[in-house]
């Protein structure tokens, strides 16, 4: 049987499930009856947020020319957080189907996912998906794709992954136009892990992609990587059931394997399986580990023990191993988690995932990113928090991480976005043409500048029309200080910011009037101060207050007092006391408002 392996591409929204969905249909392996949409997004976040979060394999069969196809296809995710799924599921393919949304056009992600399908060299087929909508342009969004990507117009396959249209159509182009896999199955096996997931019955159930040689049932296999060799219980492919083969699989096949693998640690993503008994020579080329850009701490808070969070955050980090960490403990917040996360989209699922699934409550402290730090001595060292940094005698620079941006905008928008830009620390690089209505504007942005509330600026700017897509240079040494924060006397090590020394005052002010905000009065004045090393450089005064909140339920009925009290006690569950001071969530976030 004829294999063809390939992944789908696109920006986020511009339908990569549905088309997915459709193709399941179109060949047959969901029935109508058992179809819903987003049928590969197993997650309940995903199918509520609507966005793919994990890449998913599945193989279907299809005739074309009347000759029956295997073929093996994954829907990867369209957020620049994910990017690294992306890379991954690339790798385990020969072809790339990139969809563009006809109403919307060429976006940022599209851009950085064709360039990375061409990295891999692989054979892209162009989709303009959407073609049902009244403000669909498909011709003129076909000549865009061949003006900023290469990819012939007229090449393009119209479809419509809601109504089904033209899904035939890519199918048998697939077919034709994608090549076979190139291996040899009588030599020694090499089969790449793509991914691996964790199962509460079977163990690790590891996804990979056999390059060379064969895998059934029964072989002894080795990690090369890791050098761990494992028996294999059962092979088989997802259909989009886990379905077990008896046959062994060949080369060109993607498939899971299961193996009595107890923990997610002992698999690497990007190592080579091979038989034990008669090795490959050298393992495949795997790719890079994912690098962690955002940093926050999770500390326990409400009735949640540390000893809860610790058993949450391992048991997440099981089925999701893109994302670190490591103890900490803060003199205001107690014992507790540094988590690393690929940006800020992964920082709020793990942290909506740990609350649901772990049944915990979190304080989490504001997002920051790694620093570099050149000691008087020589020695460069990396630090993630900004209460690690060392004294000031000892440091002789400090170096922040820069991030290449690439934002697509409608050109009525690109004076109000080079003037966020420059608010930011941003560099101009260049100006491209995108078409007449749409234009490409490359930065060069302190990554601390972009985590927090950037994309959100960006599209209320371009009202939803802009998108970006960054990627990490580098580090460049900037004129940075550490700039703390005291409640009633006390630093707040978790309050303290890396701020450019130039913006540190005017930061320093805005804060503590956010924080003035958001804390509550107490019996007693609470000052609130920002110091740089010894010297403070902005003050506010949280008046006291003796107020009684039940004074207008006396007399009528007690459930009034009651529920008002209610109230109370659920908003003090996600307060922690520093000192005599009660600190609400929020008070942690306020730290990255920089009041644009």
């Amino acid at each position: 049987m004829k294999i063809r392996n390939f992944c789908i591409i696109a920006h986020i929204d511009h339908g990569k499930s549905t088309l997915a969905d459709r193709m399941l249909q179109g060949t047959g392996a969901v029935t109508d009856r058992e179809a819903r949409e987003q049928t590969l997004d197993n997650m309940d976040l995903e199918r509520e947020r609507g966005i793919t979060i994990k890449a998913s394999a599945v193989t279907v069969k299809h005739t074309c020319d009347g000759e029956t196809y295997m073929l093996n296809f994954i829907d990867t995710p369209g957020h620049v957080d994910f990017h690294y799924e992306v890379s991954r599921a690339l790798t385990a393919c020969e072809g790339a189907v990139l969809v563009v949304d006809a109403a919307q056009g060429v976006e940022a992600q599209t851009v950085a996912n064709a360039y990375m399908a061409v990295e891999s060299n692989l054979e892209i087929i162009t989709v303009v998906n959407k073609i049902d909508l009244p403000s669909a342009r498909p011709e003129d969004i076909a000549l865009e794709t061949e003006h900023v990507l290469g990819l012939p117009a007229d090449e393009a396959i119209f479809c419509s992954a809601k109504t089904g249209q033209g899904i035939d159509e890519l199918l048998d182009t697939i077919c034709r136009k994608l090549p076979p896999p190139t291996g040899d199955r009588d030599a020694k096996t090499q089969a790449l892990i793509f991914d691996a997931i964790y199962d509460d019955y079977r163990g690790v159930v590891v996804y990979f992609r056999l390059f060379h040689g064969r895998l059934a049932a029964g072989d002894k296999v080795l990690m090369m990587g890791t050098g761990r060799s494992f028996t294999i219980t059962e092979v088989g492919k997802f259909t989009p059931k886990m379905t077990a083969y008896k046959e062994p699989m060949y080369a060109g096949e993607v498939g899971y394997m299961v193996a009595n693998i107890k923990s997610l640690d002992e698999v690497n993503v990007g190592d080579t399986l091979t038989r034990e008994l008669d090795p490959a020579d050298e393992p495949l080329p795997g790719y890079k580990e994912p690098v962690p850009m955002v940093f926050c701490d999770f500390y326990p808070s409400g009735d949640t023990e540390f000893d809860d969070l610790r058993d949450a955050i391992s048991r997440l980090h099981i089925n999701d191993a893109s994302f670190t960490y490591q103890p900490t403990s803060s003199e205001a917040l107690g014992f507790g988690f540094r988590c690393g996360f690929l940006g800020m989209l992964h920082m709020d699922i793990v942290q909506e995932r740990l609350e649901r699934e772990g049944k915990v409550t979190i304080v989490q402290t504001a997002p920051t990113v790694t620093y570099e730090i050149l000691k008087a001595g020589g020695e460069v060292i990396q630090i993630t928090n900004p209460a690690d940094l060392p004294d000031a005698s000892q440091i002789k620079e400090i170096r922040e991480p820069l991030v290449a941006v690439e934002i697509i905008t409608p050109k009525e928008s690109i004076g109000e976005l080079m003037k966020l830009c420059g608010q930011r620390r941003g560099i101009y690089q260049k100006q491209q043409f995108l078409s007449e209505t749409r234009q490409i504007l490359d930065y060069e942005l302190p990554l601390a500048e972009i985590i927090y509330d950037f994309y959100d600026k960006l599209k209320s700017i371009t009202s939803g029309y802009g998108t970006m897509d960054y990627h990490l240079k580098g580090f460049t040494t900037e004129n940075l200080v550490k700039m703390d924060i005291l409640v009633n006397g006390t630093p707040v090590d978790a309050l303290s910011v890396i701020v450019h020394r130039e913006k540190a005052e005017q930061r320093g002010r805005l804060l503590l009037t956010k924080l003035k905000k958001q804390i509550d009065k107490h019996l007693f004045e609470i000052p609130l101060q920002a110091a740089i090393g010894g010297k403070i450089i902005a003050r506010e005064t949280i008046k006291s207050v003796g107020k009684n909140v039940t004074a207008k339920c006396y007399g009528g009925d007690v459930s009034r007092k009651r529920k008002l009290l209610e109230k109370q006690k659920k908003g003090k569950e996600r307060m922690k006391r520093v000192g005599t001071v009660d600190i609400p969530q929020e008070a942690f976030m306020a730290v990255l408002d920089t009041g644009e």
